[in-house]
Order: structure tokens, then sequence, then C-alpha cells
């Protein structure tokens, strides 16, 4: 079932992009929020957890993208999916850990700020 591949593809990419920020982090040394925290998703965990949960995410990505179907990177629906989902999971992750960085919230606290 070709539409099930597109499924997979989908949240392949939003695994991969979840991979990024707690793998840099932690190679950095650096402590982040992750669901392994108190609160989950609001405290944060070592750098060493955010190693694992990066390297576990990767993996996922990688059995999402690559082991089901037959994704070809040369296929615009193929990559399409997978970008969709890397940049959804991009937008959400954008968004919440903003709070947390000094990002842009989305009330828009920053700009009233200045």
């Amino acid at each position: 079932m070709e539409w099930l591949h597109y499924i997979s593809y989908f949240f392949g990419g939003a695994f991969l992009s979840n991979a990024i920020p707690h793998f840099v982090s932690g190679v950095m040394g650096r402590p982040f929020q992750s669901p392994f925290a108190k609160p989950p998703g609001q405290g944060l965990s070592s750098s060493t957890v955010n190693v694992l949960w990066g390297v576990f995410n990767l993996a996922v990505a990688y059995a999402l993208i690559c082991q089901v179907g037959d994704f070809n990177l040369h296929s615009i629906a193929h990559t399409a999916t997978m970008g969709l989902g890397f940049l959804l999971m991009g937008l959400m992750s954008a968004r919440q850990f903003g709070k947390f960085h000094s990002g842009n919230s989305p009330e828009g606290s920053n700009a009233k700020s200045r």
C-alpha cells in the first residue's frame, strides 16, 4: 500500500527534525527539554540524555524512511512528503521551545517588550 509508505516518510521526516536539536544540544554539553525531564517537555535533561534521545530519534527516522517501502530521494513525492513532516515538526518545535529559550512566543510578547 503506497499511501502507508507516504505516512511513514512523513513521520520519518518529523523524527529526523526532532533528532537535530536534541543531538546538537547534547554534543554541545547543554541541557535541553526532553520527554524524560520533570515536567516532561519543560524541564531540562542532561546532555547525555539528549544525545541518546537524538540518536534514538535518528534511528526511528532511518527505519521509517529507509526500511519502509522503497524511498527514492529523486522522487519529488517521496522527498516532499518527508520534507513536510520535517518542516511541520520544526515549526512546532520552534513554537514550543521558543517559550523556554527567548524565541518568539505565540503571543508576540517579545515585540511588546521592545
